[in-house]
């Protein structure tokens, strides 16, 4: 098992999860986090840190797509582990639909 980053990080990318990951498997996009599934040790903390609740565990139904991207952009993007600014509009951003769809950028973040 493993945990994976959803569709609800796109444009919020709060970074609370990043905080507390022991071992650092947070990688970051131009709007969002993505988890290294061979680097994540399952451990959970994560999940209930993120405010937009878009950590689920791989074991949850519907999550090929969020874990093939994943697995895709962790190999791509720098890694991160020390928590930064939400972005200004992340609360509204929010509960918003078809974020992938209306603004996924394949874009890396800074990282650290």
């Amino acid at each position: 098992m493993t945990y994976v980053v959803t569709e609800a990080c796109i444009r919020c990318k709060y970074m609370d999860c990043v905080e507390v990951c022991p071992v650092d498997c947070f990688y970051e996009g131009d709007n969002m986090l993505v988890i290294h599934p061979d680097e994540c040790i399952d451990c959970g903390v994560c999940e209930p840190e993120c405010p937009a609740e878009a950590i689920k565990a791989d074991t949850e139904t519907g999550l090929e797509q969020w874990l093939d991207l994943n697995a895709k952009y962790a190999v791509n993007w720098p890694n991160i582990t020390i928590k930064r600014d939400a972005p200004a509009d992340a609360d509204e951003m929010q509960g918003v639909e078809d974020k992938f769809g209306k603004f996924f950028s394949p874009e890396p973040g800074q990282g650290d």
